[in-house]
């Protein structure tokens, strides 16, 4: 058999290897929302009594005259000073968010199937706090 039609045996690296890392592959969604918060972040006990901080994080697109707002639900299961951090951003902060999403089937109060996306954050950091509005005082 001459070399060119015989089978490659050789050791050839996969493409499809994963370089960074060992474990075994595993589907995933990701999301990455860069936008402004809705309101300040709140936390909320859970029926097992366990607490999460929940906040809405918006995002803009379009021309200025014919903008659409997109709304995203956020919970973060941060806790100790992490969570303080997240709880005390005030409401138009710039924050930049990575989290897992899925999408969840719910029941609504009249009794409707209903589809969410849910998003658990993985990561957030601040880009820009909001102005603050100072109100011009006399100072005599």
């Amino acid at each position: 058999m001459s070399f060119l039609t015989r089978q490659m045996t050789s050791k050839v690296p996969r493409l499809a290897t994963r370089a960074f890392s060992t474990s075994r592959p595993s589907q995933l969604a990701r999301i990455t929302v860069v936008g402004r918060l809705g309101a300040e972040p709140e936390v909320v006990e859970t029926a097992k009594g366990s607490t999460l901080v929940k906040y809405v994080v918006g995002t803009s697109q379009g021309p200025k005259d014919n903008r659409t707002t997109s709304w995203f639900r956020v919970t973060s299961f941060a806790e100790g000073p992490q969570r303080d951090f997240i709880t005390g951003l005030p409401k138009g902060t710039l924050v930049y968010l990575e989290g897992d999403a899925a999408m969840r089937q719910y029941e609504d109060t009249e009794g409707k199937n209903r589809t969410a996306l849910s998003i658990v954050q993985t990561k957030l950091d601040v880009l820009q706090r909001p102005r603050v509005e100072s109100t011009e005082s006399s100072e005599e």
